[in-house]
């Protein structure tokens, strides 16, 4: 018998968006504590556009590598 996997439900949805929340909130305090000549370089540089580009490169990668064959089918 194949099992089907569930798609995810508003749960997974907000458990999801309330770790990015909290991931970006941290972030935001961290680089509060930085120094201001750190914290300069950080918001006046391109940082987060490198991230934001080597994150969609990454997720465009895992998808177009697609998911394995399943051994059972």
């Amino acid at each position: 018998m194949v099992e089907t996997r569930s798609q995810p439900g508003w749960r997974e949805a907000l458990l999801v968006a309330g770790a990015l929340v909290t991931i970006v909130l941290g972030a935001a305090v961290l680089t509060s504590l930085l120094p201001t000549a750190v914290q300069a370089a950080i918001f006046h540089a391109p940082i987060l556009i490198l991230i934001l580009i080597v994150g969609t490169g990454w997720v465009l990668w895992r998808v177009a590598r697609g998911r394995p064959p399943d051994p059972d089918r």
